[in-house]
C-alpha cells in the first residue's frame, strides 16, 4: 500500500521533530494559526473536496478550519510528534490522528480528494523529499496542495542551530517536473504573517 523511502537523514530529521526539538516547536506556535480561516474556506471553496488530509499536521492549526465544514470523520493528519497527535485530538474533536511518516502514508491509492503539507515540505532533505511527494500525490484522489517558503533553486536555511533541517525550494516546479501526467497546476498565491502564515508560497495542483 506504502513506499517506505528510508533514508538515514530522513530518519533523523524525524527522530529530531519527534523528540524535545518537536515539542519546542509546538509551544511556540501553539497559538499562531488563528487568521488561517479565510485561505482554508477558499481552497474548499475551489476544489470541494469532500475528505482532507494534512502531512504533518501537529496540533492542528489548519485541520481546525476544515473540520467544521467536514465531518471529522473526513478530515485526518499525520504526523510524527505524539504530543502534537494528542493536542490535535482534542483541539479537533472527531479527526483521524496517525502517527506515521510523511514517507510511508498509511492510506491506499487515491484515498483522499486533498492531500496537502504547509510548512512540512522545506524540514525533508535532498534524499526523502521525492519519496514524500510520491506518497502526497498517491494517496491524493483530486488535488494536492503546499505552502512553503520559497526559493527560485534549493537554498539551505541554517534552522535553530541544525543543518539539513530546512530547505527553500521552487516546490511547484518540483512537483510539475516529478509528476508532469498527473498533476495540473490550479493556482498559486503567497500567505503573508497578516494571514497567519509565515510568508509562505501555496500551490494547489488537480490530479489526473
Amino acid at each position: 500500500m506504502t513506499n517506505d523511502f528510508a533514508h538515514p537523514e530522513a530518519e533523523r530529521l524525524e527522530a529530531l521533530w519527534a523528540g524535545d526539538f518537536g515539542n519546542d516547536y509546538i509551544e511556540r506556535n501553539i497559538d499562531s494559526y488563528n487568521a488561517r480561516g479565510p485561505f482554508w474556506q477558499m481552497i474548499l471553496e475551489e476544489t470541494q473536496a469532500a475528505s482532507v488530509c494534512e502531512v504533518g499536521c501537529n496540533v492542528g492549526g489548519n485541520l481546525q478550519w476544515l473540520c467544521p465544514p467536514l465531518p471529522g470523520s473526513k478530515v485526518c493528519g499525520v504526523d510524527i510528534n505524539r504530543t502534537a497527535l494528542d493536542l490535535l485530538r482534542d483541539r479537533v474533536p472527531g479527526v483521524r490522528a496517525f502517527e506515521s511518516p510523511a514517507r510511508a502514508l498509511p492510506f491506499p491509492d487515491r484515498a483522499i480528494d486533498l492531500v496537502f503539507t504547509s510548512g512540512v515540505l522545506i524540514h525533508q532533505p535532498e534524499e526523502s523529499l521525492p519519496g514524500v511527494m510520491e506518497e502526497m500525490v498517491r494517496v491524493a484522489a483530486k488535488f494536492v496542495l503546499c505552502a512553503e517558503y520559497a526559493d527560485d533553486h534549493t537554498v539551505e536555511v541554517e534552522y535553530r542551530g541544525h543543518e539539513g533541517a530546512l530547505f527553500r525550494r521552487d516546490y511547484g516546479a518540483l512537483f510539475l517536473e516529478r509528476f508532469p501526467t498527473e498533476l495540473a497546476l490550479v493556482k498559486t498565491g503567497f500567505l503573508g504573517k497578516d494571514q497567519g502564515f509565515d510568508d509562505t508560497t501555496w500551490w494547489l495542483f488537480s490530479r489526473h
